[in-house]
């Protein structure tokens, strides 16, 4: 599977084409608006969130409900396009004082601003800053949404948390079961498990807001009911934990990304980190621990894929952070284009997203193309074997 997304942050519409999603998966407006939903909440969202109503349009691939085969087209329309039409429109204008107000000649630190308008010759910053906006994830979301039709179909769930804000960290992140994960954050309005972490969360983003600030965290993506052998050892670029790193890097503003307990492996000894191989008659093999979060040698265990990734704090401030005026070469402080303190809680679904897009790739590359019946066969197939190896 593949997509391909198009569209500016204030233009008409957002839109992504996605090839390669077999024929007969089930799949409504609403499955892909629940998560569109979701993407939108969260404690330290901005105006934009307020003016913007995100719901998809599906104009092919679908018919009555099912998917054909087809590439698939999805649509998000932005409400705010009506007051951007003449800036942000495609007919060639003259230079008018509208436009030159909302020209952009101050690149804002921490943004593509410079490094796009270097690359592409923009003199005019805009033309970088709409497209690389993370406006951009609205159909990300969206694609993501799809990808989790199939793998709920083929009993494969995703799920989500956020485990710091602001320096502030979850302590009780251990969950009975993916369901309860999916309860408890569902309704916490930055996706904490841990209700006590929750409220100390909320008090970082507000003083973040108070005093013109933003604050980043650590988001985790957990993927329950995942075969053994998803990815490969003979073919780095086809290392699944490596096209996930690849794929929780790509979110806007994400600065690193680990797999288990990441990081913390380099000061520990193996003896410590390496997850021991039991096996019993009902469920065959299995690991005493997850510390590998669900992978070794590219390849997933079998246990859960736990992957982690960090973002760092919205860059436009209230407050702005000195820049300096391409044109006139004087300093100047960076303008602002959006007023989110913490997009954290929202970040963690768009996690979800492209996890859950890299994990689908991945089993219908092994499994099947063209048909989802054929698919959950071979799925199966493959989960008796492993369990009888």
């Amino acid at each position: 599977m593949r997509y391909l997304t198009a569209g500016e942050s204030h233009g008409p519409q957002l839109t992504t084409i996605i090839e390669g999603v077999p024929a007969g998966v089930p799949l409504t407006v609403e499955d892909i608006n629940i998560e569109l939903a979701r993407r939108q909440k969260g404690h330290g969202r901005g105006r934009r969130m307020q003016i913007e109503k995100d719901e998809v349009k599906i104009v092919s691939g679908v018919r009555h409900g099912v998917t054909l085969g087809s590439p698939i087209t999805l649509i998000v329309e932005n409400n705010d396009w009506k007051h951007w039409t003449s800036i942000m429109g495609i007919e060639p204008v003259e230079d008018n004082e509208t436009e030159m107000k909302r020209k952009v000649t101050r690149p804002r630190p921490g943004h593509a601003d410079l490094n796009g308008a270097i690359k592409y010759g923009h003199r005019d910053m805009r033309n970088v800053l709409e497209r690389s906006s993370a406006r951009e994830t609205t159909v990300r979301v969206a694609a993501g949404a799809v990808a989790k039709k199939i793998l709920s179909e083929l009993g494969i769930r995703v799920a989500g948390q956020v485990l710091e804000i602001g320096g502030v960290k979850a302590e009780n992140t251990d969950y009975e079961n993916i369901e309860q994960l999916q309860t408890i954050t569902e309704q916490s309005p930055v996706r904490c498990f841990d209700s006590k972490a929750e409220a100390l969360m909320i008090e970082a983003i507000d003083l973040a807001k108070q005093n013109g600030d933003s604050i980043g965290g650590i988001v985790e993506v957990v993927v329950e009911g995942v075969p053994v052998g998803l990815g490969s050892y003979a073919h780095y670029d086809r290392k699944l934990d490596g096209k996930i790193a690849a794929a929780v890097m790509s979110i806007n503003a994400f600065k690193g990304v680990e797999f288990g307990i990441g990081f913390k492996a380099a000061s520990i000894p193996g003896s410590l980190v390496h997850d021991e191989i039991l096996w019993d008659e009902q469920n065959g093999y299995s690991r005493r621990t997850n510390n590998l979060g669900g992978f070794e040698g590219g390849m997933t265990t079998g246990m859960p894929i736990v992957v982690k990734g960090v973002m760092k704090p919205i860059p436009t401030l209230y407050k702005p952070l000195k820049s300096v005026d391409i044109d006139t070469k004087e300093p100047f402080e960076a303008s602002i284009e959006r007023s989110d303190s913490c997009a954290v809680p929202a970040a963690s679904v768009v996690a979800e997203a492209v996890v859950a897009w890299e994990v689908a790739t991945a089993v219908i590359d092994q499994f099947g193309q063209d048909r989802l019946e054929l698919i959950q066969e071979n799925v199966q197939r493959t989960r008796d074997w492993a369990r009888e190896f």
